[in-house]
């Protein structure tokens, strides 16, 4: 999930196609969860079958995270993006955490896919700050995102002999289960998705040295049947942001006309 680029006509159209398509697997994934196990009905048993948990529910993650990652190169003041997408993702901590514990409406979300693109857009920022302070060359710089990103992405099969060893709170954007932390919904840690962000922003300085797509303009026909896609890719944000709070209550009107709740 990333912050939005500026339009203009060499706006790289794959990436909100790609990101678009992301979106709809997102609301595909949260509307089968919300009927089974929000409301209880005995639909949509592929959520627990491995290969959505081994095959494609990766591929929605990777697509938004490493994305937002490549879109890096795009922006010039990724500090701002950063810091813009920290306090809408600190709002929906306090947002969640008031609907669970005053409002007894279980939803709390303390460190999920906001949480972790701001904090890595954040440390993409200074790692570009700290190179070219160091004159590094562009290569150079590509080459040290890069191999930090497999760095932590690697992390993740190790980092599991580090669970419960603490009670620090600080230690759960890590990826370190702490104990006696809050149960949460929705967490994402930083490892390994900071890795494939960090990838993402590799293969963007990469591929889009020009800031422009590296396909020609399909034809017009394409165009049209991508459209829809590319409209949700390029407001992405808005998006996620929204659309689970009116399916949820979409569900909840249908389920309460029907008496199942």
């Amino acid at each position: 999930m990333g912050l939005i680029i500026n339009r203009n006509k060499d706006r790289a159209f794959e990436l909100d196609l790609l990101r678009g398509v992301a979106i709809v697997m997102m609301m595909a994934m949260h509307f089968s969860w919300d009927v089974r196990y929000e409301f209880g009905l005995d639909a949509f048993a592929y959520l627990e079958s491995d290969w959505y948990e081994v095959f494609v529910h990766p591929v929605i993650l990777v697509l938004f995270v490493g994305i937002s990652g490549i879109c890096c190169s795009f922006s010039k003041n990724n500090l701002k993006r950063g810091l813009k997408l920290l306090g809408v993702a600190l709002t929906f901590t306090v947002v969640t955490g008031f609907i669970t514990y005053v409002m007894d409406i279980y939803c709390f979300i303390l460190f999920n896919v906001l949480h972790m693109l701001s904090v890595s857009t954040l440390v993409y920022a200074l790692l570009i700050f700290i190179m070219e302070k160091l004159k590094l060359s562009e290569n150079a710089k590509t080459l040290i995102l890069g191999l930090l990103g497999l760095y932590i992405m690697s992390l993740v099969m190790h980092i599991h002999y580090y669970d419960r060893v603490s009670t620090n709170w600080l230690l759960i954007p890590t990826g370190i289960s702490v104990e006696g932390a809050p149960s949460v919904v929705d967490y994402m840690p930083l490892i390994p998705w900071m890795g494939v962000f960090l990838m993402g922003g590799a293969i963007g300085r990469m591929c889009y040295k020009d800031k422009k797509s590296v396909f020609s303009t399909p034809s017009p026909l394409i165009c049209k049947i991508k459209a829809p896609l590319e409209f949700l890719g390029r407001h992405s944000l808005i998006v996620y942001l929204i659309h689970q709070p009116i399916g949820y209550g979409i569900l909840y009107v249908i389920f309460k006309l029907l008496g199942k709740i």
